[in-house]
């Protein structure tokens, strides 16, 4: 059974520093169980060509879950990605949801060199890292990112005794 955190001082301190870092920019703070989620939309620019229109929305949420008794707490991104296109071929729709941890950036220039729109996933890490630093909380990570080291690790191994062993072959 997961402990909700409004249960606890320490949760709720958390996620009211959080929510008051979120203050007056596009980010939103949304109470769960197990935590908390900071939800941005990201703009993807939209573009139309002689008969062609395409349209891409996502969402990028920063999904916190906590352990108040021990101050420690998992950050996991969730992107939610809807794709479409219409023109002469037919009409595409696409839907993607990824979960772990996604490092992005977007930015978008106006025709004179101006930016126009700048979107980095790696500022919602720092905006709840900051705020769970400066309670003391400290970062655990989340399975997804524990298995996927284990992977990378395991692969790393048998890579390098592949290479011992084509080298012993060619070299006797």
């Amino acid at each position: 059974m997961t402990e909700d955190i409004n249960s606890t001082d320490a949760g709720l301190q958390f996620r009211d520093r959080v929510e008051a870092a979120t203050a007056g920019t596009r980010y939103r703070v949304r109470r769960t169980v197990p935590g908390f989620d900071v939800t941005v939309d990201v703009e993807d620019p939209q573009f139309r060509e002689t008969l062609t229109r395409h349209r891409v929305s996502r969402v990028h949420t920063f999904r916190v879950a906590l352990r108040p008794h021990e101050r420690r707490y998992t950050l996991t991104d969730v992107v939610r990605t809807v794709e479409y296109g219409a023109g002469p071929d037919g009409v595409r729709l696409g839907r993607t949801v990824t979960a772990g941890r996604s490092m992005y950036a977007e930015k978008r220039w106006s025709l004179n060199g101006t930016l126009e729109y700048s979107f980095s996933s790696a500022d919602g890490h720092r905006l709840i890292r900051r705020a769970a630093r400066e309670l003391g909380w400290r970062e655990i990570r989340p399975a997804s990112v524990k298995v996927a080291i284990a992977a990378g690790a395991f692969g790393g191994a048998i890579a390098l005794g592949t290479l011992i062993a084509l080298a012993a072959v060619f070299w006797l």
